[in-house]
């Protein structure tokens, strides 16, 4: 599997409290595997997270196969592995000054405030970066534990996206969260 291209994202290094948010790399697989392969991880997430998560799964994620690996999207590393991840979407046009993120992390490091740690670094980071003037985030009905990271984060929920997800089976709703900048480009 060949190492992803260089981008302006390389060497960006966010460290915070027990974590670091680094980009991806292809020695990552076996960690990435090991914590992305739970049905309690891929619940709450979009299905291109899939469950079983295999092998294959993850040569794919770390190829740029599923998501676009020249935005910045970083692993969660906790004691030396990738254990998680945080990314973004940047908006393009007349929403450039805008981005949708989302993250996850591995279930054996839930309950422990550690994504409302990587929340905080990441997201006044990115805003700075990407001189963004909203960044927002959708969040299951399902999942309470993520909402509470991001309001604890700062973010306003905006509002609800009803009957958005059909998701193993079941429609969910979606709450909308976001945090924005009012000062003037």
């Amino acid at each position: 599997m060949p190492e992803p291209a260089a981008d302006r994202w390389d060497g960006v290094r966010l460290g915070g409290d027990g974590f670091v948010l680094r980009r991806w790399r292809r020695d990552d697989l076996d960690a990435l595997v090991r914590h992305a392969d739970d049905a309690q991880v891929s619940r709450a997430v979009s299905d291109r997270f899939p469950h079983p998560y295999t092998r294959e799964d993850g040569i794919r994620f770390l190829a740029g196969e599923v998501v676009d690996l020249s935005q910045p999207v970083f692993a969660v590393e906790i004691g030396g592995e990738a254990c998680g991840g945080i990314g973004a979407r940047p908006g393009s046009a007349e929403r450039a000054h805008s981005a949708e993120f989302g993250y996850w992390l591995g279930r054996a490091h839930w309950g422990r405030g550690t994504m409302t740690r990587v929340v905080a670094a990441f997201a006044p980071w990115l805003m700075r970066e990407l001189a963004l003037h909203r960044l927002f985030a959708t969040v299951l009905d399902t999942n309470p534990a993520s909402a509470r990271v991001l309001l604890r984060n700062g973010f306003d929920e905006e509002g609800v996206q009803h009957c958005a997800v059909l998701k193993r089976g079941r429609l969910h709703d979606l709450r909308v969260f976001a945090k924005v900048d009012r000062s003037a480009p």
